[in-house]
C-alpha cells in the first residue's frame, strides 16, 4: 500500500542515497547529508510497504514563492504515477501555506508541463541564483529549465473540475 507523508529523521539515509544516485547522473543536484537532516521538514516521501520509493521537497524563498526540488523516484520504480502524486502533494502543501508561485529547475520540463508549469527565464528567480546556483557544479554549463506554476490558477482549475460533475448532473 502506498502512503505519502512528511519525511522523518529515520528516512534521511534513504533520501540521501536516492537523491545522490540521480545527482551522479546530473539529473538533480547533490544534497549533503547534514543539509538533509537540517531540512527534513521540507521533504515529503512516498512509502510502499515500509520502503521509501520517492521524495520531493518544498524550499521557501519568500512568503509567496517556493521551489519544488529534489523530486526523485527510487531506481527501478517507474511508470506508476509516483512523481505526479508526490508533486501534487507538495503543491497542495504550498497552497496550504498560501504561496502564490512554485518553481522548479529541471532537466525534465515536459514532466512539469503536464502538471501545469510553464517555462520562464531563470533570471526571474535571483534569490535562487544567489543562494544555490552560484555554488552549483553545473553553473557554467547549466542544462536545467526554469518552470513556474501559478498556484492561484491551479486552485481555480481544481475548483472548476470539482464543479463539473455537479453541472453535468444539473443538466441531466
Amino acid at each position: 500500500m502506498l502512503t505519502i507523508r512528511k519525511a522523518e529523521l529515520r528516512d534521511i539515509p534513504t533520501l540521501y542515497q536516492m537523491i545522490n544516485h540521480y545527482a551522479a547522473r546530473r539529473i538533480v543536484l547533490p544534497r549533503p547529508l547534514v543539509e538533509l537532516y537540517e531540512n527534513v521538514w521540507e521533504f515529503t516521501v512516498a512509502e510502499e510497504d515500509g520502503v521509501i520509493v520517492g521524495c520531493g521537497a518544498l524550499r521557501f524563498y519568500s512568503a509567496e514563492l517556493a521551489e519544488l526540488r529534489s523530486l526523485c523516484i527510487a531506481p527501478g520504480v517507474t511508470n506508476r504515477g509516483l512523481g505526479r502524486a508526490l508533486s501534487e502533494r507538495v503543491l497542495d502543501e504550498a497552497e496550504r501555506y498560501g504561496l502564490k508561485t512554485v518553481f522548479a529547475l529541471t532537466v525534465a520540463p515536459q514532466f512539469f508541463g503536464k502538471l501545469g508549469f510553464r517555462e520562464i527565464p531563470r533570471e526571474r528567480f535571483p534569490t535562487k541564483v544567489w543562494r544555490d546556483c552560484l555554488t552549483c557544479p553545473k553553473y557554467f554549463q547549466c542544462d536545467e529549465k526554469a518552470m513556474v506554476l501559478d498556484l492561484e490558477a491551479r486552485r481555480a482549475s481544481k475548483d472548476e473540475a470539482a464543479l463539473e460533475p455537479a453541472e453535468v448532473a444539473a443538466q441531466a
